[in-house]
């Protein structure tokens, strides 16, 4: 960026004042001078894993204070026959089932807006970093499509997603444990949402450092004390011994963050 500005706005009237700037991680989506909600839809076949998940702590919380909207959709209302069939059996033979596309297809058609983003979770896609969480978290609507079985018809990603993404090198049951992973990384960098707005900003990832040691009471416990500078006083040393930390456990546990 080559300039900084700094604005205010209200999420509702009786939330306090924030101010931000245009490198700042959180992100205001405005229409006119009204403030836009993010609306995230997870789409799956078995809705009942995200639906839990969705209604508590943070995520639970930014929905009540309206400040996000989230919603796990049953692909199987995309379905005509008896049995709500979502899959088959792959062509040229294999193990598992196949997730058909004419529900999604008819899904998307369906949920998709001008503005939509569609985000396929699935091995091959490409790894979830925090840079990609923080510009999904401009979007203003965004449908996960979930993989389950042994996979989705090739046609869906060849055609009808705009982004395939993989939260790691590793297989799950299905991608609504992806899908929600996706979800809360989003979710907890828009204003309002975490207690401390600073607490998204000096996290893991967010300097292309690993965060620095916490410590909390009692100072001292079975013979292993908090540091002393943390009990100092002194912001300027605290903030130096943090930096410093924080550099130090990079380079032992992560070097590759800082090439």
């Amino acid at each position: 960026m080559d300039r900084l500005f700094t604005f205010q706005f209200r999420i509702r009237k009786d939330y306090p004042v924030m101010q931000l700037d245009d490198e700042s991680l959180f992100i205001g989506r405005f229409h006119g001078n009204d403030l836009s909600m993010l609306d995230i839809q997870i789409l799956t076949p078995i809705p009942a894993i995200a639906e839990g998940v969705l209604r508590e702590s943070i995520l639970g919380r930014a929905q009540e204070a309206g400040l996000v909207k989230l919603e796990a959709v049953d692909l199987r209302r995309w379905t005509h026959d008896r049995h709500r069939t979502v899959d088959d059996a792959p062509y040229g033979g294999g193990p598992g089932m196949v997730m058909k596309i004419e529900p999604i297809a008819e899904a998307l058609a369906e949920l998709r807006r001008p503005e939509t983003k569609v985000v396929f979770l699935t091995p091959q896609g490409r790894t979830l970093t925090q840079p990609i969480v923080r510009d999904y978290a401009k979007a203003e609507h965004l449908i996960l499509l979930c993989g389950h079985y042994e996979g989705v018809d090739q046609r869906v990603a060849d055609h009808l997603v705009d982004d395939e993404i993989s939260i790691g090198d590793y297989i799950l049951t299905n991608g609504v444990l992806g899908a929600l992973v996706l979800t809360d990384a989003i979710v907890r960098l828009i204003p309002g949402v975490l207690g401390d707005d600073q607490s998204a900003v000096t996290e893991s990832f967010e300097t292309s450092l690993l965060d620095h040691p916490h410590y909390t009471r009692p100072v001292e416990f079975n013979g292993w004390d908090v540091p002393p500078i943390l009990l100092s006083g002194n912001h300027g040393s605290i903030a130096t011994w943090r930096a410093e930390q924080a550099l130090e456990a990079t380079k032992k546990r992560r070097p590759d963050l800082l090439s």
